[in-house]
């Protein structure tokens, strides 16, 4: 008896994977250099916090930009600088791993500032990359301009304030993609979890809010995450940690005026990226030589 052809139902069929070209980028520079700024305004999303201090950027965020022709994920990293004391070699060392990730390489150079021991730095540890590196010329709206003999003559000229450069940069990564099924859902612009999420938006209120140095001793930590029982907020609960007193202080200031300044500002951008009401509990505590307790800075860089 002949074979006989028997049509499966559509939701037996086995699913299609969407290909399209894909790859990962790691976009690396000294602090400052514009690098989350780009990340954040190319996908039209907060991925990564901003601010005008250097180091804003601690851990490597994934930045996920989807056309309908390809997907990069950009592994926006922490400023490579000089710093020799166990957290600053942490931060350093974990960006350094990013390049490891990537297919390729976007090299940001800050043309506002003179090329110094930093730059020199970066350009040795990319000498001992074996993969493509497309230098990228940032913060070419300014009118204060690098001029020295120590850009590349192909680097990409790009703003982050009108945008020009963008497509270019796209365009020069596009022919090192591999066709392959897609990493995340088209509509994904980060990989972060919520907990993350939230402890990097309250660390960007800190960076941008207090003075001098006193940012770089603190870190947060978000504990609790819950649905409110009528599911119309979420309740959060996250913790400050500071090195002294003193600075657990000033973080609180008087009548609690500053927490509530962080906690406020900090909130309004969460509701933003969660699309739903938030109630933001910030309580800061004093925990002494975090920097030194490789436990805590593994967990804050991975």
């Amino acid at each position: 008896m002949p074979y006989q052809y028997q049509q499966l139902p559509m939701n037996n069929l086995p699913s299609i994977p969407d290909v399209r070209l894909v790859g990962s980028v790691a976009v690396v520079g000294r602090p400052n250099s514009g690098k989350s700024s780009f990340v954040n305004t190319l996908i039209g999303e907060k991925v990564s916090i901003v601010s005008k201090r250097p180091q804003t950027t601690q851990r490597t965020t994934h930045g996920i930009y989807t056309t309908n022709d390809l997907q990069i994920v950009f592994l926006d990293t922490a400023g490579i600088h000089l710093g020799n004391d166990r957290w600053n070699e942490a931060v350093n060392r974990h960006a350094a791993k990013s390049l490891e990730r990537a297919s390729v390489i976007l090299y940001f150079i800050d043309r506002s500032r003179p090329y110094g021991t930093e730059e020199r730095n970066i350009r040795t540890i990319l000498d001992k990359v074996d993969k493509p590196i497309i230098p990228v010329l940032t913060k070419c709206d300014l009118d204060k301009r690098l001029d020295d003999g120590n850009i590349p003559e192909n680097a990409i000229e790009m703003s982050n304030v009108d945008k020009s450069g963008f497509e270019s940069i796209i365009e020069a990564i596009r022919p090192h993609l591999e066709t392959a099924p897609l990493l995340y859902d088209e509509d994904y612009y980060t990989d972060q979890d919520m907990y993350t999420r939230v402890s990097e938006v309250v660390r960007e209120k800190l960076f941008r809010e207090l003075d001098e140095e006193l940012p770089y001793s603190v870190y947060v930590e978000t504990q609790h995450i819950q649905d409110s029982p009528d599911g119309a907020r979420l309740d959060i609960l996250a913790y400050i940690y500071a090195e002294r007193d003193s600075q657990k202080a000033i973080i609180i200031g008087k009548n609690a005026s500053f927490l509530v300044k962080i906690g406020t500002a900090a909130r309004r951008d969460l509701e933003e990226i969660f699309g739903r009401h938030v109630m933001l509990q910030l309580r800061v505590k004093t925990m002494p030589k975090w920097k030194k307790n490789d436990k805590i800075m593994e967990g804050l860089l991975e």
